[in-house]
């Protein structure tokens, strides 16, 4: 059995920080949200998915906020030409900082929504109410939905124009107050072949704390991917050099990349939840969990395998801990 408990910095960092540092950009991220005249949301961000699932969780948080539904919402990303600026996606990076400018903009669409219903309802807007996708009058039946606002914002021939311009599109720019820190606790359980020295992997038992979770199924498949990382650079993944620094692991048939039949089932856990208190959302990050806690839970499995099995001299193998490696290991 070999365990490992982690801590990342990740979300990066605030600007003024990293200045001190030297980084000569900043570290924020923006989004602009365009709410159109017939009542779909166009989201514009400023870095690119690349496999994280922001098509999905991105309009999870918009509808949570606007009360629309889900499939209202797109995604527009990757081109400069339409979208704002942003740093990219990395670093855990993308849901705590630009989740968090969807949901600053987001909040300024609601803000300017309000005001437009006060015109409506000739009411206050401090007698107003945002949530189920409509603007009621705090203790009555008065209400407009948010249809019926985004509408009047384009079509608007009885309007507050001494106040507001026309229209319903807002942007936001967000940069962190802090790192986010996600931590994790892993448990692996290993059987290894002295004969060989062939490692099979049991089971593997991965708990994270990533603050609040917007979309378990989809923390669960980065979580997954992270481990088939993590373990594939433990076992099998290794480049090699010749002594004249020739690549001689140039194909995948030498690198060993890491296949189903490599892994177990695993068993993740991410319901321990301390919200971030540093960003909006509460959340933290969770893409480079799996391969920061799976590598040392299963080195620490392969050398507690073998001093169990009387092989008390083997304390450290270097990774990748291929058979010919720990086979080398044992018959030291």
């Amino acid at each position: 059995m070999g365990v490992n408990t982690y801590i990342e910095a990740c979300g990066i960092a605030p600007s003024n920080f990293v200045g001190v540092l030297g980084f000569r950009v900043g570290l924020y991220d923006a989004a602009t949200v365009r709410v159109n005249a017939t009542g779909n949301i166009s989201v514009m961000v400023g870095a690119h998915s690349h496999g994280q699932g922001h098509e999905t969780t991105f309009p999870q948080i918009v509808s949570e906020l606007l009360g629309v539904a889900e499939e209202s919402v797109e995604i527009v990303h990757g081109g400069t030409a339409k979208t704002p600026f942003g740093m990219g996606s990395y670093g855990s990076r993308s849901l705590a900082v630009r989740g968090s400018a969807i949901v600053r903009a987001t909040e300024k669409i609601i803000s300017k929504s309000k005001k437009i219903a006060a015109h409506m309802l000739e009411t206050s807007e401090v007698d107003l109410e945002f949530s189920a996708g409509a603007i009621r009058v705090a203790g009555t039946d008065k209400s407009v939905s948010f249809g019926e606002v985004a509408f009047k914002a384009y079509v608007p021939h009885d309007f507050p124009h001494e106040e507001l311009e026309p229209g319903l599109e807002e942007s936001a720019f967000y940069d962190p107050a802090n790192f986010i820190y996600p931590a994790g606790a892993y448990a692996c359980k290993v059987e290894v072949d002295p004969e060989t020295g062939k490692v099979k992997i049991c089971k593997f038992t991965a708990i994270d704390d990533f603050g609040n979770v917007i979309n378990p199924l989809i923390v669960d498949g980065q979580v997954h991917g992270g481990l088939a990382q993590g373990i594939g650079q433990a076992l099998l993944e290794s480049c090699v050099y010749d002594k004249n620094g020739q690549l001689v692991s140039g194909s995948f048939m030498d690198y060993l990349m890491p296949r189903a039949t490599d892994m177990p089932q695993f068993t993740v856990d991410h319901s321990c939840i301390t919200p971030c208190i540093h960003n909006p959302l509460g959340v933290k990050g969770c893409g480079e969990a799996g391969p920061i806690g799976s590598p040392p839970a299963v080195v620490n499995a392969v050398i507690n395998a073998l001093q169990s099995g009387g092989h008390t001299h083997v304390t450290h193998i270097d990774m990748p801990m291929s058979p010919s490696r720990v086979w080398s290991a044992i018959n030291s």
